[in-house]
């Protein structure tokens, strides 16, 4: 069959699948949005958290980098102990899983399948990002200590009404998995295994022209590095597929370690070129675009771009996330790669406003730049152009969760 089928790009497949009656213990958090402290907290006292995999630093003392090649060890160790002890189960049958996630009125329904890489290199699967090096070379040494991909690309499409419906009556039947986590998600998984259900699924597929990566660009270049050194001719990718119309997107905001050669009050005048700065009496979020809350000093600011700017180049160069980085990060901080400069970090919007003065506070870091979240229309827009916008410009809630289905990896 051609590639350029979408019943071929989204392939069923054997998963690796949490036993339903631990699936509670197992389904943990995804392994980049939660810190080691973190990731320690939420597995302490449970020997079954797949953290124990996806972060298995936390099993040693702190001065053990992730990245050393124990770690990686033990997270095989732990990964074999999860499927010797029939807490995870390989399915003996191909199969699609269908996955909702539901949080108080917002529900989300998706198809988890072996996407193909082949598929993501020609373009078909679209990003619109550039990955860290470090960040994808750990996760390729992850891929190949345990010969399985752990976290799913989460991946969206154009509605396709007829889909959805097929996929909404699917959630009818009883589910394999049902489970609610701490922070209120409901997690809820069916498999679909029987021939006639994958058929009409792959028929229902054709109506997907092409799909996006919006969140995973790592997991996902981690992947296609590994089918590459080991020669995978059909290589596959755990991922997610949701409708743009059912996700939700939220800011993901940037924090700097220091002002470079700045004061706090000459870093103030210096964005007086291109924003009005009012200090806020309390903090608030952005309301829309071109405007960013900004956090140095103890006090929150109000940064709005001034009318008399002038947009420069594409679409994608005219996002928030761009103009930022274009006319506060680079020239002003000189921070020229936010995919590697070791100033910058990332924290994510569903750690609100406190998430970022905690940030500042535990790591003694300068400044917080609170952002209007970037649509799911701009993100595929850009991705349609070829473009790419700055790092981490993207976070969707609610996660998926790692150790309720893996893929082997045929390596």
């Amino acid at each position: 069959m051609a590639m350029n089928d979408q019943h071929d790009i989204f392939m069923p497949f054997k998963g690796l699948v949490a036993a339903s009656d631990f699936a509670a213990e197992i389904a943990s958090p995804p392994y980049d949005v939660v810190n080691r402290e973190e990731a320690k907290e939420v597995a302490a006292g449970n020997p079954n958290s797949f953290l124990r995999v996806s972060r298995a630093e936390i099993e040693f003392p702190d001065k053990v980098k992730p990245t050393d090649k124990d770690v990686y060890k033990r997270a095989e160790i732990n990964f074999r102990k999860l499927i010797d002890s029939g807490f995870l189960i390989s399915d003996s049958i191909p199969s699609y899983y269908v996955l909702k996630l539901q949080v108080g009125k917002h529900s989300q329904i998706g198809l988890v399948s072996a996407a193909s890489l082949s598929a993501y290199n020609s373009g078909s699967i679209k990003r619109h990002e550039f990955t860290r090096p470090d960040k994808e070379n750990d996760r390729v040494d992850h891929m190949k200590a345990l010969s399985a991909a752990t976290g799913p690309t989460l991946l969206v499409h154009r509605p396709v009404s007829e889909l959805a419906d097929y996929f909404k009556g699917i959630t009818n039947r009883h589910p394999i998995i049902d489970i609610e986590r701490p922070d209120g998600v409901r997690h809820t998984l069916w498999r679909v295994s029987d021939k006639e259900s994958i058929n009409e699924i792959r028929i229902h597929l054709k109506s997907v022209d092409v799909s996006y990566i919006a969140d995973g660009h790592h997991r996902t270049a981690a992947a296609n590095r590994v089918a590459e050194e080991f020669n995978i001719m059909d290589g596959r990718f755990l991922s997610v597929m949701f409708p743009s119309d059912q996700l939700m997107i939220l800011d993901y905001n940037r924090v700097v370690r220091d002002l470079g050669q700045y004061t706090k009050d000459q870093f103030l005048n210096k964005l007086n070129t291109d924003f009005s700065v009012v200090p806020l009496t309390k903090p608030q979020k952005p309301k829309k675009n071109k405007n960013f809350s900004l956090y140095i000093g103890g006090q929150w600011y109000n940064m709005e771009l001034k009318p008399t700017y002038k947009s420069v180049g594409d679409f994608s160069q005219n996002l928030d996330v761009s103009l930022l980085t274009n006319l506060v990060l680079k020239p002003v901080l000189d921070i020229q790669d936010l995919r590697t400069d070791p100033r910058i970090d990332f924290v994510g919007g569903a750690r609100g406003l406190e998430g970022l003065e905690k940030f500042l506070d535990v790591n003694n870091w300068s400044a917080a730049f609170s952002l209007f979240p970037t649509s799911i229309d701009s993100l595929m827009r850009v991705a349609d152009n070829g473009s790419v916008m700055p790092p981490k410009s993207t976070w969707f809630e609610p996660k998926l969760l790692d150790g309720l289905v893996s893929l082997f990896l045929d390596i």
